[in-house]
C-alpha cells in the first residue's frame, strides 16, 4: 500500500482519472440510452466501442499517417481527428443499428423475455468479438501519435497537459450536445415519451421503432467518439479493448443511475478516479478491484445509483 504516493501525487492522479472518467462517460451514455428505453442492457455496446478503434486506426491508416509518423501541425491533427470521428461515428452508430435491426428487433416482436434479450446481447457481443478479432489476426494495431502531451498549467499541484484538457472538454461538449438533443428537441421529447410510456407515446403518434432506432444509433455515435479520444490517448487498439472498457463503462452507467444522463456523466468521472486512486494506493493490478468495491458500497446504500431516475423523468 503506498499512501505516500497518493498523497504526494493526490491532486495528478484525479486528473488522470478524470480524463478516463470522460471516456468511460461517453461510453456509458450508451448503455443509459437503451436501458432508459428498453430496460435492456446491451452488452454488444463494447464491441460497438472496439468497432470504432479500428475505424479510427483504419482512418489514419487511409491518410497515411503510421506508427513512427512525425508529429503534424496542430491544424493537421484537428482536420485527422475531426475525419477519424465523422468515420469512428459512422461505423460504431452503423453497427449499433445493425445490432438493434438484426438481434434485438425480431424478439421484440415476439414479445421474447428478458433473459432472451440477455442473452442475444452477449452472443451479439461474441461475434462481433471474434469476428474482429479473426480479421486482424488477433494482433494488436499501433496508432500514430497525433498530440505530443505539453503542460499547459498547474491545477492544485496537478500538471494539466493539452491532451488530458482536450479529451475531457471534447467529452463535456459532446455530453452536453447529447443533454441539449434529449431535453430541447422534438426527437429527443420522444424519447422521453417512450421511455416513460411508451403506450400513451403510441396513441400520441410516437413511433417506438424509430425512437429505439434512434437511441442506438445515438449511443454508437457517442461510442465512436469516445473511441477515437481513446485511440488518440493511449496509442494503441486490439479486438479485445471493448472489454475492460465496456464493463467499466457499465458500472459507471450503474453508479451514476442508469437511466439517468447526468448519472452517467457523475459515474464515468467518479469511476475514473476511484480507480486511478485504487491504482496509486494498491498497485495497477488492483484497480479493477477498487474501483467495483466502490459501486457495490455504494449500491448498497443507494440501489437506484447516485442519480438513479429513469430516464423519461430525469431532468437530463
Amino acid at each position: 500500500m503506498n499512501i505516500h504516493f497518493v498523497v504526494n501525487d493526490f491532486w495528478e492522479l484525479v486528473v488522470t482519472g478524470l480524463t478516463q472518467g470522460a471516456i468511460y462517460a461517453l461510453v456509458a451514455l450508451g448503455y443509459t440510452l437503451v436501458y432508459g428505453v428498453l430496460k435492456l442492457i446491451n452488452f454488444a455496446h463494447s464491441e460497438v466501442f472496439m468497432v470504432g478503434t479500428f475505424a479510427s486506426w483504419l482512418t489514419w491508416t487511409w491518410l497515411g499517417l503510421g506508427v513512427n509518423s512525425k508529429v503534424p501541425p496542430l491544424i493537421q491533427v484537428l482536420g485527422y481527428v475531426v475525419i477519424a470521428m465523422i468515420v469512428a461515428a459512422f461505423a460504431s452508430g452503423a453497427t449499433a443499428l445493425v445490432i438493434e435491426r438484426v438481434a434485438y428487433r425480431p424478439l421484440r416482436r415476439r414479445n421474447a423475455p428478458s433473459l432472451i434479450f440477455l442473452i442475444t446481447a452477449i452472443g451479439a457481443s461474441l461475434v462481433l468479438f471474434e469476428a474482429v478479432g479473426l480479421i486482424v489476426h488477433r494482433q494488436p494495431r499501433g496508432m500514430p501519435v497525433l498530440v505530443k502531451p505539453v503542460v499547459l498549467f498547474h491545477f492544485l499541484d496537478a500538471a494539466v497537459t493539452n491532451l488530458q484538457l482536450t479529451i475531457i472538454i471534447s467529452a463535456l461538449a459532446m455530453m452536453a450536445a447529447l443533454d441539449f438533443f434529449i431535453n430541447r428537441t422534438k426527437w429527443g421529447r420522444g424519447v422521453r415519451a417512450v421511455a416513460q410510456d411508451p403506450q400513451s407515446a403510441a396513441l400520441m403518434g410516437v413511433n417506438r421503432d424509430r425512437i429505439i432506432m434512434l437511441i442506438f444509433i445515438l449511443g454508437g455515435i457517442l461510442a465512436g467518439f469516445a473511441s477515437v479520444l481513446y485511440c488518440v490517448k493511449v496509442g494503441i487498439t486490439t479486438y479485445d479493448v471493448g472489454f475492460n472498457l465496456g464493463i467499466a463503462a457499465f458500472a459507471a452507467a450503474v453508479l451514476g443511475g442508469i437511466g439517468n444522463l447526468r448519472g452517467a456523466l457523475l459515474g464515468g468521472l467518479l469511476l475514473g478516479v476511484v480507480e486511478n486512486l485504487g491504482a496509486g494506493l494498491f498497485g495497477n493490478p488492483w484497480r479493477n478491484v477498487v474501483s467495483f468495491l466502490v459501486l457495490v458500497l455504494v449500491l448498497l446504500f443507494r440501489p437506484n445509483g447516485l442519480l438513479g431516475e429513469s430516464l423519461g423523468r430525469a431532468r437530463v
